[in-house]
């Protein structure tokens, strides 16, 4: 892998271990959030009573525990760059007494898997974090078995996921940050319709749909959203290390406001869209 793709993951792994307790904590959000997207993943890749289906980018083990629920006599091996964040999926699958699962650390970029072994593979909002999105693409076609289905979930555009742009927008209006590269890792780098389908058929897979799903985060007030977005979104927690406790104050006052101002009656349920992708082998 080259250097730059290199340092791109051994970045995220370290990112994604030190807001696992983040993730922990606010768990059941979170879940909630993006269930419907899960969902939709899970319509589509139809899960069969004796798949060997692979769950990539699991973090806490959603969708994957659920499909893990669907199989009578298959299993789902769930997968993530952050060791830290499959210890939580394992966690919440014994809470669940689901068996018929295993994890295992690595990257989607060189799956540890031999060719043709899975009936079915599900990523929700992983390709957005991939260094390589092509190359993690034919990846999982390779090592899905032929006629095997995937599916994967990305954000929509910044126009329809204000839950993003309410604190991120204010953080670049007040910081001035400089944007990211071109194509680098992003909320929106997937958001383009027809992107991931694209990417899906230059892997080689075939009858592809693109959906779009909406949602709704109900964090219910202000602050529950202020702090959920600064214990779990590391890019906002890395731009907030760099203000004073002025500018944060200043920040966190805008983002106030633009809540308040969105949500008059004070409940604050942000609707939210994603594009969900599906091909097959």
């Amino acid at each position: 892998m080259e250097q730059q793709l290199e340092q791109i993951r051994e970045q995220q792994k370290a990112s994604w271990n030190k807001f696992s307790p983040g993730w922990k904590k606010w768990d059941t959000l979170t879940m909630e959030f993006i269930k419907p997207f899960g969902t939709e993943i899970i319509s589509l890749i139809n899960p069969r009573d004796t798949d060997v289906v692979l769950d990539i980018a699991s973090g806490t083990g959603e969708p994957g525990l659920t499909i893990a629920t669907m199989l009578t006599d298959g299993k789902v091996v769930l997968t993530d760059l952050s060791e830290d964040m499959l210890a939580i999926a394992r966690e919440h699958a014994a809470q669940r007494g689901i068996n018929n699962i295993e994890t295992r650390v690595c990257d989607v970029c060189e799956l540890p898997f031999a060719d043709n072994t899975f009936d079915a593979i599900s990523c929700r909002f992983g390709f957005m974090f991939f260094p390589d999105m092509l190359l993690a693409a034919k990846e999982m076609a390779r090592v899905l078995k032929p006629g095997g289905r995937i599916a994967t979930a990305v954000w929509g555009g910044p126009e329809k996921n204000f839950w993003v742009t309410a604190i991120g927008g204010t953080i670049n209006r007040n910081m001035q940050l400089p944007p990211p590269p071109p194509g680098a890792p992003g909320m929106f780098r997937c958001a383009q319709s027809g992107l991931i389908r694209n990417l899906f058929e230059q892997a080689g897979l075939k009858n592809t749909i693109e959906k779009e799903v909406p949602g709704k985060l109900n964090c219910e007030t202000a602050d529950v959203y202020w702090n959920m977005m600064t214990e779990i979104a590391a890019p906002f927690v890395a731009a907030l290390s760099k203000a004073d406790d002025a500018m944060v104050e200043k920040i966190k006052g805008e983002v106030f406001q633009a809540l308040n101002e969105k949500y008059p009656d004070g409940n604050i349920a942000i609707d939210t869209e994603a594009l969900v992708i599906y091909g097959e082998k």
